[in-house]
């Protein structure tokens, strides 16, 4: 079963139906006035004339709540056709309304109705029919019926499988502007991921450098252009790595992207931490050359493992071990020992860093630990697979 909520109808599309049912029952009048005998005509010729028209003028009118009362106004125009010749357009009207609903017992019940009173009319208006039988007379009411119930059951399928399409066509933006937010998430995080990735350590050391001149007052004039040239430098390259993740994400995806961090470039990042403060060693027994995606992971450990030691152990001693060699795996481990600072620089921290360094480690299938030690430092461990391949694309 099928309930259907017919559309609204235009003004020109209600007007063309009604005044197709009054040109319809307009034949039907004037044949029943045709075909009438003589003695009939006088006797009915007062309701053919007034009664008739009226009865249909009304049953015209009623069809204009249709969509709002489908069977009330079906049932009762079918009726009312047993008194009107010129109401049977629209007892046709609607009873192809009622069958664009598809609901069985409603139609059933208003054909039943419309064909008792077709019968029922003949006696209103008798005609010559004494050559043909008896089960002729209710047949071409019950063809008419059935011409009638056959286009409304082939509207309202029709409605059904519009309504259907539009539904898919509306599920189908409501997904696709699921995946565009789910895209738009994914790549924010990225960025965010990024620019966390590239400028927090550089920052980071910044601000401690700024904090030690602003808390120190016994530092000689070397001393404090040392801090202020490893400010300025620092800075600077915040802002050139600022400008390649930025020049990235604007770029055209067919240009080549400019290179990425890798193994190669981490004493780089332990020079830029004994500027701040760090005592850092660095011990390597890497043998051969990772694939640019390990070492740039390996890059991103070491990157974020200096980078909370600055934040929350300033004058730490920090221990950075790389080992590994192909076919095997690459092993990161970054350990610090407690603050040496009495009064910390405060530095904000996201709290996302660890985070997304785990995703970043998980998807190149290694896994990543920290934790705090006995002797209230902190330990960054990282295992990553090496496969062994002469090169990487």
């Amino acid at each position: 079963m099928y309930t259907d909520v017919a559309p609204r109808l235009g003004g020109w599309q209600q007007t063309w139906r009604l005044a197709a049912a009054a040109a319809l029952g307009i034949l039907v009048w004037l044949a029943a006035g045709v075909l009438m005998p003589p003695g009939q005509a006088a006797r009915t010729g007062s309701w053919y004339a007034t009664g008739d028209p009226l009865f249909a003028l009304g049953s015209l009118a009623l069809l204009l709540w249709r969509r709002r009362f489908p069977f009330a106004v079906a049932l009762t125009v079918a009726i009312a056709s047993a008194a009107s010749a010129l109401a049977t357009g629209a007892a046709l009207l609607a009873l192809t309304s009622i069958a664009t609903r598809r609901r069985p017992a409603e139609t059933g019940a208003v054909v039943l109705a419309y064909v008792v009173a077709s019968t029922l009319a003949v006696r209103l208006y008798p005609v010559d029919s004494s050559d043909s039988p008896t089960w002729l007379h209710p047949l071409i009411p019950a063809l008419t019926a059935g011409i009638a119930v056959a286009v409304g059951a082939a509207v309202g399928a029709r409605r059904v499988e519009v309504r259907s399409l539009r539904e898919r066509a509306e599920s189908a933006e409501r997904e696709q502007a699921a995946r565009a937010a789910q895209v738009r998430a994914l790549e924010r995080n990225r960025i965010a991921r990024e620019m966390h990735d590239v400028m927090a350590h550089r920052i980071s050391l910044v601000v401690m450098q700024a904090g030690v001149l602003d808390h120190r007052a016994d530092l000689t004039p070397e001393e404090n252009r040392t801090l202020v040239r490893g400010i300025a430098d620092g800075s600077r390259q915040a802002l050139e790595e600022l400008r390649d993740v930025l020049g990235v994400l604007r770029a055209d995806p067919d240009s080549p992207a400019s290179p990425q961090p890798s193994l190669d470039r981490i004493p780089e990042l332990v020079e830029g931490a004994r500027a701040s403060g760090l005592d850092v060693t660095l011990t390597s027994t890497v043998t051969g050359t990772p694939p640019d995606a390990v070492g740039r992971t390996c890059y991103r450990v070491v990157q974020e493992g200096l980078t909370n030691a600055t934040k929350h152990a300033p004058g730490a001693d920090v221990r950075i071990t790389i080992e590994g060699t192909a076919g095997g795996e690459l092993r990161i481990g970054v350990r610090n020992s407690p603050a040496a600072v009495a009064h910390p620089v405060l530095l904000p921290a996201s709290g996302f860093g660890l985070l997304g360094l785990d995703e970043r480690v998980t998807l190149a299938g290694g896994e990543l630990d920290h934790r705090p030690t006995s002797d209230d430092g902190y330990v960054l461990t990282a295992q990553l697979p090496w496969p062994h391949h002469p090169y990487e694309k």
